[in-house]
């Protein structure tokens, strides 16, 4: 039998991250050949992976890199089953190992057949699948290309990339406080112009519907009710309709006896409620139209425009699950 010494046992760990016994036997397997050692620890791999590919990888970690002049950023997710494995040193290295390539890469193909410690990613996946013994993916891919690209990472559970027009005085400090915006609080698209009126139609019918349904309850318990809506986007809210819902408020301030005189002074606060209280899809899916985290008087929009003439072009986001 071919005699394997300590140190060709910690090489091949230290290549693969396989544990010592499964190094030491992959080496009297492969009769002390290292190259063929590591392919004997990878189709040990290949079957692991085999038997728990339909297994999920909803836990792991979430990373994201940005080039040396802040034009391009990446964010990626590389999935495992447990959160014990996803928050250990040497898993969290593989993903930021991962991260360094990928921001060279276009798609998550790319990633996915870019070289890493002599073979391709996903080949270093299914190898790490066999080492830890839980199923290994690169579960999630973005990339981000813009004059300026900033980047924030909650906990290693989600990665928020955001780009700007240009890059202004303090733009990293705008960076920052926007993608742990768009991190924090989930936003789907820019901008309420983004929306398919398809989409808003029928978010209004759905959520008309639950509130009246709760309403109905709230009757039988003797509870205050919730407002129901006329619209949920600011992409109803026509010329026409904001003209009807001043007429409203005029009226509203008429038969409450306000003298005429001051109507202009009360006027605006109620124009501002009436298009907040209908324009909660834009609130919750549209980062632009979403309050700002920090700043509850102010828009994400408006919190950006304080910077000067600057602009958010596109936002990307990954998590966990």
């Amino acid at each position: 039998m071919t005699k394997i010494t300590a140190a060709e046992v910690n090489k091949l760990r230290q290549s693969t991250g396989a544990g010592m016994m499964d190094c030491k036997k992959a080496l009297v397997e492969a009769e002390g050949d290292f190259d063929k050692a590591i392919d004997v620890l990878r189709k040990k791999g290949q079957k692991v992976a085999e038997k728990r590919a339909d297994r999920e990888s909803s836990e792991g970690a979430a990373v994201a890199k940005l080039n040396d002049d802040n034009t391009v950023g990446i964010a990626i997710v590389v999935g495992c089953e447990t959160d014990f494995v996803g928050k250990n040193d040497s898993f969290i290295a593989l993903a930021n190992s991962i991260a360094d390539l990928a921001i060279n890469c276009s798609t998550k193909e790319e990633v996915l057949a870019s070289d890493l410690d002599g073979m391709t990613v996903a080949e270093k996946l299914i190898e790490q699948t066999g080492v830890i013994g839980e199923k290994i993916d690169l579960n999630a891919f973005e990339r981000l290309e813009a004059p300026y690209v900033g980047a924030y990472v909650h906990i290693n559970k989600i990665a928020a990339l955001v780009g700007f027009s240009s890059k202004v005085d303090n733009v990293e400090t705008l960076a920052k406080d926007v993608a742990m915006q768009v991190a924090s609080m989930g936003a789907t698209t820019l901008s309420y112009k983004d929306f398919d009126p398809e989409f808003v139609a029928s978010e209004t019918e759905a959520r008309i519907a639950v509130i009246e349904k709760d309403n109905e309850e709230f009757v039988r318990l003797g509870k205050t009710l919730k407002n129901v809506p006329q619209f949920i986007s600011m992409s109803q809210i026509t010329p026409e309709v904001l003209a009807k819902a001043e007429d409203d408020a005029k009226a509203e301030l008429k038969a409450e006896g306000k003298p005429e005189q001051i109507w202009d002074r009360i006027l605006p606060g109620k124009m501002e409620r009436f298009i907040a209280d209908n324009t909660t899809l834009d609130q919750e899916k549209c980062l632009l139209d979403q309050t700002f985290i920090k700043d509850d008087k102010m828009n994400v929009e408006k919190y950006v425009s304080s910077y000067g003439d600057v602009k958010v072009t596109d936002f990307k986001r990954v998590s966990l699950g």
